[in-house]
């Protein structure tokens, strides 16, 4: 049974069916290798979430900053849904020092009629993808670029947008150099291999079933960063928007705000019409994330290396374990 069905077949169902809908919208966000790598528990009107660090990247992400922002999209996504519901969600993040892996406590209070900016997003939570195909060539409005800006300066994060052709190209060869060193790494090929799934699985770099022991083993043996990084690099140089995502501080708890602008970010885009994707190779790889910094010319750190622009064709959604998996 899933845990919807669960909710409804209660008594009090009417104040725990939304509850179940904005689970269903927070496991919607992006995640690293789509490893979904969060989890919820519910007490009534508060919701828990915590890191799934079982689901963590060690060689992708060694710290875990990739995967605590991927847990602020989840939460960016809870936030907007209860909105949507007409719930004030009141966020405490890192609520209990004591337990690393308790990132947010989400406490729900009904707004009776009072409308929430947020809402207006919650239509984008499903129609979201990332688009790793080649944008169409149009130019992105220039007020729809500020609108991106202001999205992630509302959740307390920067977003500067790499309009220089020289500093485009200088980015686009460090993505290049980035999956280049990745893929050198036979650690780094097999923890990606390990994740790429059939469909079915629900999580996972998803593809056709009967592809996948062949492409494990194609990943796994050849090193294909020469490749992968001509192609990475074009895309970087050809992007319609290349913008860095980024805050002042480098803690857990900017991590979090990083997460949740980019999900407010990504949101945003897509109704303007845009999709984006993510090239962050110089911020994974240590060694070339300074030179990035020092690319951009301020203060802060880079998190988020994105590309925006107008889809040419519309994708399947990612997909996504069941609740059942996720929620205590």
């Amino acid at each position: 049974m899933s845990y919807a069905s669960t909710l409804s077949s209660r008594p009090d169902s009417f104040r725990f069916e939304p509850i179940a809908s904005i689970l269903q919208a927070a496991v919607l966000a992006p995640s690293s290798h789509n490893a979904q790598p969060w989890r919820f528990e519910v007490n009534d009107q508060t919701i828990s979430l915590y890191a799934d660090r079982t689901r963590a990247l060690p060689a992708n992400d060694p710290d875990d900053r990739e995967l605590t922002i991927s847990c602020g999209c989840a939460l960016m996504n809870l936030r907007v849904a209860a909105a949507q519901f007409n719930w004030n969600a009141e966020c405490e993040l890192l609520p209990n020092p004591n337990d690393e892996d308790l990132l947010a406590i989400v406490r729900l209070n009904s707004t009776a009629t009072l409308s929430l900016p947020e809402a207006e997003l919650f239509p984008a939570i499903a129609h979201r993808r990332t688009y790793r195909k080649r944008f169409e060539s149009r130019e992105v409005p220039a007020a729809v670029v500020q609108a991106l800006a202001d999205a992630v300066a509302s959740e307390g994060a920067w977003l500067q947008i790499v309009d220089s052709e020289e500093k485009r190209r200088a980015i686009a060869a460090l993505v290049a150099e980035g999956d280049a060193i990745q893929w050198a790494n036979p650690s780094w090929r097999r923890e990606l291999a390990a994740w790429m799934h059939p469909r079915r699985k629900g999580d996972g770099l998803a593809m056709p079933g009967l592809v996948v022991p062949v492409a494990q083993v194609v990943v796994r043996t050849f090193d294909m960063g020469n490749g992968v990084g001509a192609k990475d690099q074009q895309l970087a140089d050809e992007s319609p928007v290349l913008a860095v995502l980024g805050t002042d501080g480098d803690s857990v708890q900017a991590w979090l705000q990083a997460g949740q602008a980019l999900e407010r970010v990504l949101l945003t885009a897509d109704r303007k019409g845009l999709q984006a994707s993510y090239l962050n190779q110089p911020i994974q790889v240590a060694a070339l994330r300074m030179r990035l910094q020092n690319l951009l010319g301020r203060s802060g750190f880079p998190q988020i290396l994105l590309r925006f622009g107008f889809p040419a064709d519309e994708l399947p959604a990612a997909p996504r374990r069941h609740l059942d998996e996720v929620v205590d």
